[in-house]
């Protein structure tokens, strides 16, 4: 029996996901669990097991296709089902339309199913362009009467190609330069006509799943939650020198490089402890505050961000968390980050000045109440009590916070606390270890 896969939701918000690489291909053998596709969501990158042990028969999505939730992306025929030719016998007895629908062949489908025939992948439509092929005078062997690429390359390898005389071809976006600007009118949902342009000097990008969502989810904070902002300098002189005196024996030690972001959030968790209403997040009717600290810890690569949790941030010391931070480094530089490693967060810690930034202002990771910012650290003239002049080492701390949860006055205490602990740590107040 031919049974329909479709995208699994891969996360408690997740919509839809992007095929990033098929696993398998037409004819594989396949046995349940086995791994399908690889799947990136605007979460996280999963991959999408098999239900039933089987034989793939079509793959309907295209790599780099977007599908949403509940959507079919491929076909299985099911192990110890009826053939298919027994199947278009069964379907013509029986005659009911459930029976139709999930066993019939693909001829059968394609001569009285053609709910799926001007359905073009991406690369149909390329191919097709290329070659000048009219879609009208194909016959899809997809389900639905659906033309697939193998059908237009069965054409290709025969030279029976069905030409088009006018504009039949739909047209496929096209990454190759164009030697002369163009320009299509295009019309909004309201009527309003925009002009796209295209020519040698620009390109076309397109939006992954991740971009997506990361536009979604900063338009949404931006109009759900008032944002406020402060910032705070702190010297930050004996932190520096402590950690300048004890990073090659913990290197040695430990087999992990000691920056100084592990402290700022040791002293950003327990300034959320002493200011538990800081570590908090709006809920419509109630506001909800976490006896728990998440942390919840940006991390940026070349295209993307991402921000997974470190659990239980208050339970750990600064070997702890700098441990944590390594790990969660390296599954978002390969891909390996799971839907459990991006849920949970209470706080969020952003490293800016890891790029040299030092003044910021962060957009809130919604529903959370706050976000911090730790700008780069800089050697400045600073004027001491004693109104002696000598450079030290400052950085700034920049915080978003939501007008709702939270007012001036807390947080102000709360940076304050922040202020006074990175101030005061070096190796008389504080261990790594």
């Amino acid at each position: 029996m031919a049974t329909e896969i479709t995208m699994p939701q891969l996360g408690e918000s997740v919509t839809e996901g992007t095929i990033t690489n098929w696993l398998v291909k037409p004819g594989d053998q396949v046995n349940k669990y086995d791994p399908l596709a690889e799947v990136m969501t605007d979460k996280v990158n999963a991959e999408v097991p098999s239900s039933f042990a089987g034989t793939i028969k079509e793959l309907v999505a295209e790599v780099d296709e977007t599908i949403e939730v509940g959507k079919v992306i491929c076909v299985i025929e099911v192990e110890g089902e009826e053939s298919q030719e027994s199947s278009d016998q069964s379907e013509q007895t029986q005659g009911t339309k459930d029976d139709v629908k999930e066993e019939k062949s693909d001829a059968a489908t394609n001569s009285s199913d053609t709910s799926n025939k001007k359905r073009y992948s991406p690369a149909v439509l390329r191919l097709a362009q290329e070659n000048d092929i009219d879609l009208n005078q194909v016959e899809g062997s997809g389900r639905g009467g659906r033309i697939t690429r193998k059908d237009l390359q069965s054409m290709i390898d025969g030279g029976n190609l069905p030409k088009a005389t006018g504009n039949e071809v739909p047209k496929a976006p096209s990454q190759e330069a164009k030697p002369a600007a163009s320009k299509q009118p295009s019309r909004n949902d309201e009527g309003s006509s925009d002009e796209v342009t295209s020519d040698d000097r620009t390109e076309q990008i397109p939006v992954s799943g991740v971009r997506r969502a990361i536009a979604q989810n900063m338009v949404k904070s931006k109009h759900e939650a008032p944002h406020a902002w402060m910032m705070i300098e702190v010297d930050v002189t004996d932190l520096v020198n402590y950690r300048e005196k004890i990073k090659n024996d913990f290197l040695e030690k430990e087999g992990l490089k000691l920056t100084f972001l592990p402290f700022f959030m040791k002293a950003t968790i327990d300034a959320l402890k002493k200011y538990p209403e800081v570590n908090a997040k709006w809920a419509g009717d109630k506001i909800i505050r976490h006896k728990d600290v998440h942390l919840s810890m940006a991390v940026a690569t070349e295209k993307e961000l991402f921000v997974p949790v470190i659990k239980n941030a208050d339970e750990k010391n600064i070997k702890g968390l700098a441990r944590e931070l390594q790990d969660i480094s390296k599954k978002v530089r390969s891909n390996s980050l799971k839907q459990e490693d991006m849920q949970g967060g209470t706080f969020t810690l952003n490293n800016t000045g890891s790029f040299g930034s030092i003044q910021s202002q962060p957009i809130i990771n919604t529903p959370q109440a706050a976000i911090l910012s730790v700008e780069s650290i800089v050697k400045r003239p600073v004027v001491l009590e004693n109104d002696a002049i000598a450079v030290r080492h400052m950085v700034n701390l920049c915080m978003s916070l939501d007008h709702r949860v939270l007012d001036g006055l807390i947080c102000g205490k709360f940076m304050a606390q922040i202020k006074e602990s990175l101030e005061n740590m070096n190796e008389k107040t504080i261990s790594v270890y």
